[in-house]
């Protein structure tokens, strides 16, 4: 098959075809894909243990896992102590099995943390995509739409860099002040 593109025949993809700055018969160098469901697309990607490890951050992020951790220290502690009344001393002051068991559950906690997080960040790396695609589908028909209509493109163009010039300026003089 070949892989050489097609010359474009209509003046609004000569314009998207000169945009990336080469008149090379690509438009910005890649076939535009079809519009894909964000939700299939995850759906698809997530694994029985991501949904796990979502749970668990889920929970470790509320408050019933502050509640069950303080009830969980003040009976192993109060218990330890003798002072509940329990009368059971198998962890004694300065409690070394608890202090062991809590550095556990931090190790644990924080790589299911760090898992949540990778899979937020490959959602979002999706929705860029997804977004790049449907803002680049947008630019096509704009040109097309354009050109069709006899839309001068250099005025539009033109306007384009100015509002953008302007409103880079606005940000630098708000960072700024």
């Amino acid at each position: 098959m070949d892989d050489t593109p097609a010359p474009h025949v209509c003046e609004a993809c000569r314009v998207l075809d000169a945009a990336d700055g080469t008149t090379d018969g690509a438009i910005l160098g890649a076939p535009v894909a079809r519009v894909r469901s964000e939700n299939t697309i995850l759906h698809l990607l997530r694994r029985a243990e991501d949904q796990t490890a979502d749970r668990i951050t889920r929970f470790a992020g509320s408050m019933r896992f502050v509640y069950a951790h303080g009830i969980w220290f003040a009976v192993w502690i109060l218990g330890n102590l003798g002072l509940a009344g329990l009368g059971f001393h198998f962890d004694r002051f300065p409690f070394g099995l608890l202090t062991m068991i809590v550095s556990l559950e931090a190790i644990f906690l924080a790589t299911f943390v760090m898992i949540s997080q990778n899979r937020q960040a490959a959602r979002s790396d999706l929705r860029a995509q997804l977004d790049f695609e449907n803002n680049l589908r947008g630019e096509i028909w704009a040109v097309h739409i354009g050109q069709a209509l006899g839309i001068d493109v250099e005025h539009v163009e033109l306007v384009v860099a100015e509002v953008l010039r302007a409103s880079e300026q606005r940000l630098h003089d708000h960072a700024v002040g």
